[in-house]
């Protein structure tokens, strides 16, 4: 027989059990649909993350609160704090390889970020404020569409001007020109709150999401006055907490060195030996990130790959149910001249063809899925399924082995059966 005549062979015996095929496929698609739906959403989980950091800006340092080990940033009192003088340190430093500082302080309280309320008539919007400094759209490559930005004489003013998130300004105006108009903040917790008026100087572009959250949401007013007004970003002992200073390198490839030089002035500014400060960069950010996404990548392909090895042994046991309800058959064509290798090849190509089969109506049907969760919004609006050419490539190599190995036993048993006694077989 040739091979062509072996595909022929195996097809027809596939069709005239479709309902036995199909069941005996499941398996297989299953495990391959599992396998494009949960690398897809790795996939574009990654993307997502990824894009996220790059949407911080561009050759960033971040110089943060509280030694390595510790988890999550430190506030006023709770251990080693950061304030506005290290930044100040670092400016009168003027290191090489620094194109520009920009210090901020997000009102909080020790562990968490505290919501502000914005109001402008009867619309209240739920958001996040950032004292800055002037420098900070272009250390952060993150500019005014329209208005102005926090100026100088605003920082010294300590004035009470605000300018908006895309989407806060959305929320709060929806098509009226914000810029001029007064809102009301309230800030801090209960009875502890403060209401303050602010006169909206302009309004951010749209930036979506990054690794510090939604920055189109966000409030931005001058670092000074949210430190002179809002307790919680204030120190006892008279230093202005910051909750991070934002460096912008000029050239990425002296990030270590520069790392380095940042440190040192900090440990001489603060009077330490060793850093009581975290200093990371945006490379390490996503390198963690990946790091996580494959640990997370390969713990959800076992389970889809376990998957496929248990339809894989429904294919071995449907495949020998198959052999011997065949056995005359394969008797018959013993007598006439069919060699081992035709009735080992013949259901070889069977448990091929029925895994390969599957696999494609698998990835099919994973495509399918991620379609659907995206338009549903399954695990939030955010949330990517990015289907890959080299996932789709390894579902179908693997299903069509996992077939190739399934097969073989059934194939080298049918192969091997005596002609005279399967003619006898009943």
């Amino acid at each position: 027989m040739t091979l062509i005549d072996v595909f022929l062979s195996a097809t027809t015996a596939l069709r005239s059990h479709v309902l036995r095929t199909f069941l005996t496929m499941l398996g297989i698609i299953i495990g391959v649909a599992a396998v494009i739906v949960l690398t897809a959403a790795s996939e574009g989980a990654q993307q997502g993350v990824g894009e996220r950091i790059r949407g911080l800006g561009s050759n960033l340092l971040f110089v943060k609160p509280g030694v390595e080990e510790d988890e999550g940033p430190s506030f006023p009192g709770q251990g080693p704090s950061l304030f506005f003088e290290d930044a100040n340190a670092i400016k009168l430093a003027a290191l090489p390889n620094i194109d520009g500082i920009a210090s901020q302080a997000v009102v909080g309280e020790p562990g968490e970020i505290i919501q502000v309320r914005a109001s402008y008539r009867s619309e209240n919007f739920s958001t996040v404020m950032v004292g800055a400094e002037s420098s900070y759209q272009f250390v952060r490559d993150f500019y005014v569409a329209r208005g102005r930005f926090i100026s100088e004489d605003d920082i010294t003013k300590k004035a009470l001007v605000v300018v908006l998130g895309s989407d806060a300004a959305s929320e709060l105006f929806g098509d009226i020109d914000p810029v001029g108009e007064s809102i009301r903040i309230f800030a801090g917790v209960g009875q502890f709150g403060v209401t303050f008026n602010f006169t909206v100087i302009g309004v951010m572009e749209a930036r979506g999401g990054s690794a510090l959250g939604n920055e189109d949401e966000r409030v931005f007013v001058p670092l000074p006055s949210v430190q002179a007004r809002v307790a919680l970003v204030r120190n006892p002992n008279g230093f202005t907490n910051i909750d991070q200073i934002n460096i912008k390198l000029e050239d990425r490839g002296k990030t270590d060195e520069t790392r380095e030089a940042i440190a040192g002035v900090l440990r001489e500014a603060r009077g330490t030996v060793d850093n009581d400060f975290r200093i990371e960069s945006q490379s390490e950010l996503l390198s963690t990130a990946t790091e996580v996404e494959r640990s997370l990548q390969v713990l959800v392909l076992s389970i889809a790959l376990i998957s496929l090895v248990v339809g894989g042994l429904g294919i071995m046991n449907i495949m020998l149910v198959s052999v011997t309800e065949r056995t005359r058959e394969i008797g018959i064509r013993k007598a006439i001249g069919a060699r081992r290798m035709d009735i080992l090849m013949q259901f070889l190509v069977e448990a091929f063809l029925v895994t390969l089969i599957g696999g494609a109506i698998g990835v099919a049907g994973g495509w399918a899925a991620t379609q659907i969760a995206e338009a549903w919004e399954i695990g939030g609006s955010d949330t990517q399924y990015t289907v890959t050419a080299r996932w789709v490539f390894v579902g179908l190599l693997v299903s069509a082995f996992t077939g190739i190995v399934a097969g073989v036993y059934p194939a080298w048993s049918a192969s091997r059966l005596d002609p005279i006694e399967a003619l006898r077989h009943e």
